[in-house]
Order: C-alpha cells, then structure tokens, then sequence
C-alpha cells in the first residue's frame, strides 16, 4: 500500500532566558564535572525549570547567590577545561566582588514571584504530559489533559500554553522534542496507513473476494494472498489503530471457517 510522506518538522533551536538557563545550569550541574559545585545560600526554593517561574526571579535567586559567596569570601576556582579560563575566573570573581544584598523591595518581590509558577506540579505530572503529547500529538489537548491525574482540563490547558511558549527554557529540551516528535511522527504514519487503506477497500464491492494486492519483489513465502487480503480487509474493518486489534484479528482468522485447516495461520501470534 503505498503512503502518503509525512514532512519532518524544522529542528527546534534552544534559545534560553540566560538568567533562567545560567540557574538551572549551574544548580544541576550539566557541564564542568572537574570544578568543585559553588556554594549556594541556604534554605534556597526548590523550584524545578519545568515549573515556568517568570524569569525575573532568577535575576534575584542568582543576585541573592553572588552576594552570599561574597560574605563567605569565595573564590572563583579556574576551570582547566575552558580555553579563556582565566578570563572567566576573572569575571565571575568580579561578579562577587561587586554583587549587594537584595534590598526590601526585592526582597518582597522575589517571594511574590515565588508563588507565579506552577508550583502544584511535580515531575510526575512533567513526566504524564510529555507522554501525553507523544501519544496523542501535541494539538489534542482534551487527550492530554485526561491523561495528567490529579489535573483538571483547565489546569492542563493553561500548563500546555506556557509550556509551548517556553519550552526552550528546559535544560532536556532536545531529549523531550524528540520524545514528542517522535510519537507524532507515529500519528501522521498511522493516518497515512489509514487513508491508504481506506482508498484501496473502496476500490472494490466485495474486497474480502476481489482485492489484489500487488507485491511487486517483495513478497514473502509464508502467506498466500487469500490469507493476506483476509487479513487487510479484516484489519480495516476493525480499524487498525484500534486498541488490542491484533489479538481480535488472531480470533478472527482461529475462527474464519476457509482457514479451519490452515495451521500455518491460525498458529500465527498477535505479536
């Protein structure tokens, strides 16, 4: 059956917020394994990227970070992995030297935005959607949002907004589009086997007896065509995409009176 080419999507490019990627970087520690993880002030929020905080918190939570290695007298050690070492210690060091407290009106503003993520979802409910929108393509929200437990659809809708608007801020960006893209690059297969199959049935008044299936060189020596058009017809008839169809086709064929003595196919598994 010939099937209509589904068009790969452009390649998404990372183009993070510095303060919030700069953050997250640095908190998770994706790169400079040989240089010993700088101190942090205590009691800092636990706040994860796929919470979408506004950006301007992570302006303050970094000020609040330089200004605490400030009062503990730290020194920017030099990364031997970097070619410009000593100009990003440089840097970095002058960052400290030069950082100050956040005053009251920050102080107030950084915990009012503390509260402007979405700070009832965990990496469970990360983890559901990103599977969701693999399974069912990220345009069938009403899918998506019964898929997420403990969600209502509201809350998933507005997750799903902000989420594509800035996705590019998570650190596993690359790994989660190409989660998700691959699974609706599965859909548009699927819909392409479907109007495939529905345009060759529909070339026929009695498929189950008149459909020819043209194989070309590549036809294999186990099945017979009278098994294999029971076999599509059958499969479109069910629906193909059908949950568990392969086991009622295994039903089917154990039960189709012209294949009572065909071993061969009625020994054949779902899998």
């Amino acid at each position: 059956l010939s099937m209509m080419e589904w068009i790969e999507p452009p390649k998404r490019e990372r183009k993070a917020n510095y303060a919030v990627d700069a953050y997250f970087r640095e908190a998770l520690r994706v790169s400079e394994p040989k240089v010993p993880k700088a101190p942090r002030p205590p009691k800092q929020p636990n706040i994860q990227d796929f919470q979408f905080f506004p950006p301007r918190l992570f302006e303050l939570l970094e000020k609040e970070i330089l200004y605490y290695r400030k009062t503990i007298g730290y020194k920017v050690p030099r990364n031997p992995d970097l070619p410009n070492a000593a100009q990003v210690q440089k840097e970095e060091q002058k960052k400290i030297d030069e950082s100050m407290a956040l005053n009251t009106e920050e102080s107030e503003e950084k915990e009012k935005l503390l509260t402007q993520g979405f700070t009832n979802w965990n990496k469970r409910d990360f983890n559901q959607f990103i599977k969701a929108n693999e399974k069912y393509g990220r345009d069938d929200i009403d899918n998506i949002a019964r898929e997420v437990e403990g969600k209502s659809p509201e809350e998933v809708i507005e997750y799903s907004a902000v989420f594509w608007e800035r996705c590019n801020e998570l650190q596993d960006i690359e790994r989660i589009m190409a989660q998700i893209e691959r699974g609706e690059a599965r859909i548009q297969r699927r819909i392409s086997i479907k109007k495939a199959l529905d345009a060759k049935i529909a070339r026929y008044k009695a498929p189950f007896h008149q459909l020819r299936i043209q194989y070309g060189t590549n036809k294999g020596k186990n099945y017979t065509e009278e098994e294999d058009r029971f076999l599509i017809c059958m499969l479109h008839k069910m629906g193909f995409d059908k949950e568990n169809v392969y086991e009622e086709l295994r039903q089917c064929v154990r039960n189709a009176p012209q294949f009572r003595f065909d071993w061969f196919i009625k020994s054949r598994t779902a899998m």
